[in-house]
């Protein structure tokens, strides 16, 4: 695996930033995008461009194949059992909103609970939130541990006779906590309750098996996985996908309209109402072959020799305060300076180059639990190095001497 090589399939690194070298720390927040991705979107609108599902002519059946090809792709990259489990939408924030939606107009009433954690984006609260407004759902916290972790016992213990739904991550963007998705889902089908996972930063860092995972829902952000924005993935069970109701209505979704019923289509086309992402969709293909033609074995081996070297040497810097120490860390280095607060921190590396994320990374609820309104975020891609992360260490060293701290 040479990362230089990889390195140069990405044409932003070849740009000056406020004439420094870019040193990107910021894919948890959204990836670069590989040159195979850019010129596939240019070629797509240039040369075979088309609405899909609609038109008979040559163009639109063509862009129809290739857009069904990327679903086919995305089936087999995360082991599927069907390709009509795979569903395109404007992200995973609305593949959550979407699940949380249906499953509150069919399995769920008043004073059922859906169980979440004190790790969870709002992305996998916010759309519970409104169930608990419209229908009086109540919502559990497993509380993390003071690793930042989630064990297991934690789930346990909160479920009750009420719990329809557990609603759960992948990876902590904060933490870096790789939850044990195949064991709580073994544990909550147990007790007959459904697996809702947000799994936007485990796609591009985990090896993905839906078929041994056995969630019911998995939620993927492409742009997260060396892809374009403005498209996510939905996963969703063959059997929960067929029982519940569609998202959106509109062209595309429907089989037969009349003026006293309207039958819906067949999936997985009864939740792609209207014109879809086509050329991200397509484009994503080809981030989905990047990824294998490097290997996620490879990908995770280097991720974790990076994550292992970012916390041997943060944790000798002074003053340096890592956010959380959890059994299994994915990409992610979250952490406060003592006296400096993590925009300035922020602001500072910027000047050099150096691409972190600063605020509470759309995790306020764990921020609480920490008593911290923020923390600074240096989180890994394919791309990064030890050299990456020797100037995250340099350049925080530069953040106290302005602040004049030891």
């Amino acid at each position: 695996m040479n990362i230089d090589n990889i390195k140069k399939e990405f044409p932003i690194f070849d740009e000056k930033i406020q004439n420094n070298d870019l040193v990107y720390l910021d894919s948890a927040n959204s990836s670069q995008k590989p040159k195979v991705v850019l010129d596939r979107i240019n070629d797509f609108y240039s040369k075979q461009f088309s609405n899909v599902g609609r038109s008979i002519h040559y163009l639109a059946v063509a862009a129809t194949n290739l857009y069904e090809n990327t679903r086919t792709s995305v089936q087999k990259y995360i082991n599927a059992k069907d390709k009509n489990e795979i569903v395109f939408t404007k992200g995973a924030t609305e593949a959550l909103n979407l699940v949380a939606n249906t499953l509150g107009q069919t399995i769920l009433e008043q004073n059922d609970e859906i169980l979440i954690t004190e790790l969870e984006h709002h992305s996998n609260y916010v759309p519970w939130h409104f169930l608990r407004k419209s229908k009086n759902i109540k919502i559990k916290f497993a509380e993390t541990n003071e690793d930042g972790d989630i064990p297991i016992e934690n789930i346990e213990k909160e479920i009750t006779e009420k719990t329809k739904v557990i609603a759960i991550t992948h990876l902590s963007n904060v933490t870096g906590a790789v939850l044990p998705i195949k064991e709580i889902t073994q544990l909550a089908h147990s007790k007959g309750i459904v697996v809702v996972v947000d799994g936007c930063q485990g796609g591009p860092h985990l090896k993905l098996d839906m078929q041994d995972l056995d969630c019911d829902f998995y939620a993927i952000s492409c742009h997260k996985m060396y892809g374009p924005t403005g498209l996510g993935v939905l996963y969703g069970k063959k059997k929960w996908l067929e029982q519940l109701p569609p998202y959106q209505g509109g062209g595309g979704m429907i089989n037969d309209v009349k003026k006293d019923r309207i039958s819906y289509g067949e999936l997985p086309n009864k939740y792609e109402a209207g014109t879809m992402a086509t050329a991200q969709v397509i484009a994503f293909d080809q981030s989905i072959k990047f990824l294998e033609s490097i290997g996620i074995e490879n990908i995770i081996n280097h991720e974790k020799e990076l994550i292992e070297y970012g916390q041997e040497i943060l944790k000798r810097n002074n003053s340096v305060k890592l956010i959380g120490n959890p059994k299994e860390r994915g990409g992610v280095l979250s952490f406060t300076v003592e006296g400096v607060h993590p925009h300035d921190i922020a602001t500072i590396l910027d000047e050099t180059g150096i691409a972190i994320r600063a605020g509470h990374h759309c995790c306020q609820i764990l921020h609480d639990k920490l008593g911290i309104s923020a923390s600074a975020r240096a989180s890994l891609g394919v791309y990064n190095t030890k050299d990456d992360l020797d100037k995250l260490n340099d350049g925080i060293n530069n953040c106290k001497k302005i602040f004049d701290l030891k």
